[in-house]
């Protein structure tokens, strides 16, 4: 599946896109709201689960593009949780631009793509998201998307007392996001 937009291309990430892919991730001003940067090898690490979850599932993380140029901008989609949570089992909806990219609304381009298709092709029930509270440009971005805030949660893959554990929840139905649509047309 490949999503086109105004101004950028959603398609999967290919072996040629690692270095700019990797750099991203290295970026701490990128990764500011995660554990931490990722390594070269932990970010091909990475690239490979998306690929693998693509393979499976027929959707997943793709690479955002810039359409005219075909430069990697980030990256944005659609993944199963692999963890257990009072949400779980669930999908969700996530981004991450490269700084030169941000600020230009390019993930809630990618995103509306995202959610369009998850709810139309896909046909899904419901997308989540979720974010440290800190994290307050994603946090607009869900409102912005229309999704509802669900309370919060600690994350289980990060240490107890880590500053990043606490996490937001916000929740998109289908039918929620259809209203939205035919509301705006």
């Amino acid at each position: 599946m490949i999503l086109h937009g105004p101004r950028i291309t959603l398609a999967p990430l290919a072996a040629a896109d690692r270095p700019a892919f990797a750099a991203m991730n290295a970026d701490p001003a990128v990764m500011r709201h995660f554990a931490s940067p990722l390594t070269r090898a932990e970010s091909d690490d990475f690239q490979a689960r998306i690929a693998a979850h693509l393979a499976e599932h027929g959707f997943g993380f793709w690479g955002v593009f810039e359409r005219h140029t075909g430069v990697l901008a980030g990256m944005c989609g659609l993944a199963h949780i692999p963890w257990a949570a009072r949400f779980t089992p669930a999908i969700e909806i996530g981004w991450r631009l490269a700084v030169p990219f941000q600020r230009q609304g390019l993930a809630k381009e990618a995103a509306r793509l995202v959610l369009a298709a998850g709810f139309g092709p896909l046909r899904l029930s419901e997308i989540v998201a979720f974010t440290a509270p800190a994290n307050t440009r994603s946090i607009a971005l869900m409102q912005r998307l229309g999704m509802a805030a669900d309370g919060g949660f600690d994350h289980p893959r990060l240490p107890e007392q880590h500053p990043l554990r606490p996490h937001l929840l916000y929740r998109l139905r289908r039918q929620d996001w259809v209203g939205r649509m035919l509301g705006a047309g």
